[in-house]
């Protein structure tokens, strides 16, 4: 693995590659994205492509990756214009992308923005949460996920965030008249670490679960899009996003092993499957 630094406009972006640049089998490399996941949590279902040349990314601000552009939030189009200069930068033409969570949200900017950087991108459990029928009590679940991080800090917000995409269905009253859910109860710590910058439990991520796909710069792309979601994810939050994605660019969801981080291994307490998923994202890719 080869690790490089690419300084663009506002960002020094860090990303690895493992294998040849050209390919060594002619076929594009395969770039796995995320956010606010960033590199380190691709090492496993990387590691499962020894074939492949994988390409694996920290978004600016994030991991490895600064920012200098004087903003805190992160919006689908910047990041998106990230990744497209990564993409140039290894000057082996059009990649083959795997992209989960905001990293899905962010791939659905790339293809409308830069339609030829993508040959197949397979979106796994985009999180847009205003695409789906109770989109404005999503957002509100939302906002209560970020009002116990202020209010509380990192546990209290963690398990707010679980409790929230841990709820099947939609989020009807039942849900707010819930009790704010004890942080013990998930493990977390009840004290208040005094952070108030997290990604994910902040707003600053505020603009990519809000963000809504063009669909007609998505359809007139040559890019063949996918919308994955887990087996497990079906009745919750990201799998129902999903199912409205799917929707709006006019497929079916696309089912794969596990839950939303089901290419993950034990190495972040909560482990999917990733021989499993490995293997579908394989036959996806190769279908293409």
């Amino acid at each position: 693995m080869e690790t490089f630094t690419l300084a663009t406009a506002g960002a020094g972006l860090v990303y690895d590659v493992r294998g040849p640049l050209p390919t060594a089998d002619g076929r594009p490399p395969l770039f796995l994205i995320g956010h606010p996941m960033d590199a380190s949590g691709f090492a496993a279902l990387a590691a499962r492509f020894p074939d492949r040349t994988v390409v694996t990314y920290d978004p600016r601000g994030l991991g490895r990756s600064t920012r200098e552009d004087g903003r805190v939030d992160w919006t689908p189009e910047i990041l998106a214009d990230d990744v497209h200069a990564v993409v140039a930068a290894l000057g082996a033409g059009p990649v083959e992308m795997f992209a989960s969570s905001g990293g899905a949200v962010t791939a659905l900017a790339l293809v409308a923005r830069h339609p030829d950087d993508v040959t197949t991108l397979v979106a796994h459990e985009p999180p847009l949460i205003t695409i789906t029928p109770d989109g404005p009590a999503a957002v509100r679940a939302r906002a209560g996920v970020r009002d116990a991080y202020e209010q509380r800090g990192w546990g209290a917000g963690m398990a707010a965030f679980v409790a929230m995409t841990s709820w099947e269905g939609e989020f009807t009253d039942a849900y707010f008249a819930r009790p704010a859910p004890d942080p013990a109860a998930y493990g977390m710590p009840a004290e208040d670490d005094g952070s108030r910058d997290d990604p994910l439990l902040s707003d600053r991520s505020w603009a990519v679960s809000d963000y809504r796909p063009d669909v007609d710069a998505i359809a007139a792309a040559p890019t063949r899009v996918v919308i994955a979601v887990g087996e497990e994810s079906r009745a919750v939050q990201t799998g129902r996003t999903s199912d409205a994605a799917a929707e709006l660019l006019g497929q079916r969801v696309t089912v794969f092993p596990s839950h939303h981080g089901g290419f993950l291994d034990g190495e972040f307490g909560y482990p999917g499957k990733p021989d499993e998923f490995a293997a579908r994202l394989r036959e996806v890719l190769d279908a293409s």
